[in-house]
């Protein structure tokens, strides 16, 4: 019983708002801020999809993951790194947001402060993806390919139902790799070697 309503609750609500209600980037900002207890996404042609908090479980594996890029973010010192509560505009309109994120220094201080403050309009150049047990696999690679159609240098998407990782890069087919140890950050984010010992 636990697990069902568990698997129940993770699953996104999609709200179709377009013709009936528009809602500006400013409108579609507050809205999200006055409901911070959820994950709010908006495609491309409008859609919400209203994603209830992950389980503690999932937590506790997010945080151990964002510990070690935060690490070598703060080592590497090029970039900038984002929890699952940053937003982005990406350039087809959608406004997304992922487990972690990571943005180049220089492309972010093209931005201006009040780019800055809300959801910055670009992609960003790495995304982390983390599958719960309860989340469906296709939505996660569709939202993985839009970042990569919009910009994304490297994506992976850590399916820890089966123990498996997507690798997107562009130009390139989808890698899977069946219970790696590591994940590299290739050039992307060259040095960075993520142990998904913790993770998994």
């Amino acid at each position: 019983m636990t697990e069902t309503l568990l698997a129940t609750e993770l699953t996104p609500v999609v709200l179709q708002m377009s013709p009936a209600i528009e809602m500006t980037e400013e409108q579609f900002f507050a809205f999200c801020q006055q409901n911070r207890d959820y994950r709010i996404d908006r495609t491309a042609t409008g859609e919400i999809t209203i994603m209830s908090p992950t389980g503690s479980e999932t937590g506790n594996r997010n945080w151990k993951l964002i510990q070690q890029l935060a690490n070598w973010t703060d080592k590497d010192g090029t970039g900038i790194g984002f929890d699952s509560s940053a937003g982005f505009t990406l350039p087809n309109g959608a406004i997304k947001s992922s487990d972690a994120a990571w943005v180049k220094l220089d492309k972010w201080n093209r931005l201006t402060p009040e780019q800055q403050q809300k959801f910055a309009p670009i992609c960003p150049d790495f995304v982390v993806e983390l599958r719960s047990h309860s989340d469906k696999l296709p939505p996660l690679k569709e939202k993985l390919q839009e970042y990569l159609d919009n910009g994304l240098s490297l994506g992976w998407l850590i399916d820890r139902k089966n123990r498996q990782v997507y690798i997107y890069r562009p130009n390139t087919a989808v890698e899977c790799l069946d219970n790696p140890p590591t994940l590299s950050g290739e050039s992307v984010l060259p040095g960075l070697v993520l142990d998904l010992s913790s993770i998994w």
